[in-house]
């Protein structure tokens, strides 16, 4: 092997650790918004219940798509990123969690609780 192969070798590889570690940090903020749709989930379950009704199929819908999103953005960030540097991955992570967060405000405000219930 030449010292140029040798050096790219040494070069593409990083610390695993590092690599898992940009992960889980940005893995919390996921965690949050997943948190935050199950919230959603059970307080307008909730909500529709006190008003003796339920929510609708459509409902049911909207709000587990909204807790689904965050894992599978997340899934997809991380997989895209998986092989590329550390800003790289972080900036792929980043640009999902921000993704989610507007998709989630978007149907926070097109759906509100009258479209949702019976």
């Amino acid at each position: 092997m030449s010292e140029i192969e040798t050096t790219v070798l040494q070069h593409r590889r990083r610390p695993r650790w590092l690599l898992l570690a940009i992960a889980l940090f940005m893995a919390l903020f996921y965690a949050y918004d997943v948190w935050e749709a199950i919230g959603n989930l059970v307080g307008l379950n909730l909500q529709a219940q006190s008003l003796n009704t339920q929510l609708s199929g459509f409902g049911w819908a909207v709000l587990i798509f909204g807790v689904l999103l965050p894992v599978l953005v997340y899934a997809l960030a991380y997989w895209l990123g998986r092989d590329r540097a550390f800003g790289v991955q972080a900036l792929t992570l980043f640009v999902g969690l921000c993704a989610v967060a507007a998709v989630s405000l978007d149907i926070t405000e097109v759906f509100s609780l009258a479209r949702l219930i019976v």
